[in-house]
């Protein structure tokens, strides 16, 4: 069956129905057209909207992953895993401030940073991620600071040597996409080998675009007319991908990450 069709507030009611049918113990209800509420914990359908409009002919299987995903995150939220044996698991990801629009900011672990996004962290198990909370983070006498330091540790071993397709343009602009698809794309504008590794390439400053979880694309300043044709793109990623991010670009500096304006 094909759900990516209609409306978002049908949408919302055909989730509903299936998880009332899938697990009656539950207390399910739809607080809004894309607003779920399992067991008292919110779940916005967003994210899972845009993943069936992308593959609506396998709409079935991925709102089905997605839903064993996200209670099987639920569970594992309420385990407290030693410090030792979570620390090489802990990751960083950026989201933008709205998350906060669904979610109660002083609950969830995190560090501000630019273009109105913030970075929180996630415990990556085998078959989910977890966004670690301001109590787990209590419990292991860590503050938010401590888990960035972690979080960039194992991101930097993780992501290892990045590894772009390069794009030229006839102009002289040049770009490197990222899409692995491994979760941490985005994340890795947080990697501090970023300005080493494409600054030969890009110039000494450079522009990264993060509009969704899953995509990086760090370009050249110049041209113009080339900057703003990938631009462009990045505002049609922003719009449609699942986990969107922002459409405004970072500036990427020998000193560090900066944010811009909207538009370039």
């Amino acid at each position: 069956m094909d759900h990516s069709k209609g409306t978002p507030e049908a949408f919302g009611e055909k989730i509903l129905s299936l998880l009332r049918n899938q697990f009656p113990g539950r207390r399910c209800d739809l607080e809004a057209p894309l607003r779920l509420s399992i067991d008292g914990r919110v779940l916005v359908l967003d994210n899972l909207l845009r993943m069936v409009r992308q593959n609506p002919e396998s709409s079935e299987e991925t709102i089905r992953n997605y839903l064993d995903r996200v209670l099987g995150a639920q569970a594992a939220a309420a385990v407290s895993l030693p410090l030792a044996l979570a620390r090489p698991r802990i990751m960083p990801r950026i989201q933008p401030v709205s998350m906060f629009d669904d979610l109660d900011r002083g609950q969830v672990a995190h560090v501000p940073f630019v273009n109105d996004t913030v970075v929180v962290f996630v415990l990556d198990l085998p078959d989910l991620t977890v966004t670690l909370s301001t109590e787990q983070a209590v419990r292991w006498r860590l503050a938010p600071e401590d888990l960035e330091t972690i979080a960039r540790q194992n991101l930097d071993a993780y992501g290892g040597e990045i590894s772009a397709r390069m794009v030229a343009s006839n102009e002289g602009g040049r770009a490197a996409v990222l899409a692995t698809h491994d979760g941490y794309d985005a994340s890795r504008l947080l990697m501090n080998t970023l300005h080493q590794t494409l600054s030969p390439q890009l110039g000494q400053d450079f522009y990264v675009a993060a509009p969704a979880r899953d995509v990086l694309v760090a370009m050249s300043c110049r041209p113009d007319g080339f900057v703003r044709r990938v631009l462009d793109r990045v505002e049609r990623d922003f719009k449609t991908m699942p986990y969107p991010i922002t459409d405004r670009l970072f500036v990427v500096t020998r000193d560090g990450v900066a944010g811009t304006a909207r538009a370039a």
